[in-house]
């Protein structure tokens, strides 16, 4: 039988050899799903998260984080909630976002001063991080909203409207735009 490889949107290749044969193994850190949005495997070590930074920003989309524990059941409702939504395609038309959850429990991840730096202070918490930085306007904890469906797709919708512009909206296209208005 022989080995399939998968396309997906980060995707090193790794070599296996054995006696006499080569063969290749693909392996993926996130999900291309139809449109703009991907998702990420969830992050348990810094540099998962920093990594899932960079790519977002790169493709001009926030990057939605939900920071959840083991022990929350809270978590357990809006985890899956939440990637239904971005799995449907909420958020695509406005630009897409890429998303991933934030295993706060893992041990790399509260030594690693994670939640001090992007002020996660209560769990689970919506967090949106644009162009590298965290949207803390926008950051939500309140589980009423976050077990809401409208709502959640309403945030989504807005954090996807950011497209990188660390939440400019409008604006004439150019670096001054949302400041003085169409220089035509």
């Amino acid at each position: 039988m022989r080995p399939v490889l998968l396309k997906t949107a980060f995707q090193p290749a790794s070599v296996t050899r054995s006696a006499g044969s080569v063969s290749r193994r693909a392996f993926s850190a996130s999900r291309q799903l139809n449109g703009a949005n991907l998702i990420h495997n969830s992050v348990r070590r810094p540099d998962d998260l920093h990594s899932y930074i960079l790519l977002s920003s790169s493709a001009r989309a926030p990057l939605i984080t939900l920071w959840t524990t083991n022990w929350c059941a809270t978590c357990k409702v809006v985890s899956p909630l939440l990637r239904e939504l971005i799995e449907s395609g909420v958020g695509e038309a406005e630009g897409g976002v890429h998303y991933a959850t934030v295993e706060y429990d893992c041990p790399d991840i509260m030594s690693g001063g994670l939640g001090m730096t992007y002020m996660i202070n209560g769990i689970p918490t919506l967090l949106s991080i644009d162009a590298g930085e965290p949207q803390t306007e926008t950051k939500t904890a309140d589980a009423r909203k976050l077990g809401d469906r409208a709502w959640l797709e309403e945030w989504i919708r807005n954090e996807a409207r950011r497209h990188g512009g660390r939440g400019g909206g409008g604006g004439s296209g150019s670096i001054f735009g949302g400041l003085f208005g169409s220089l035509k």
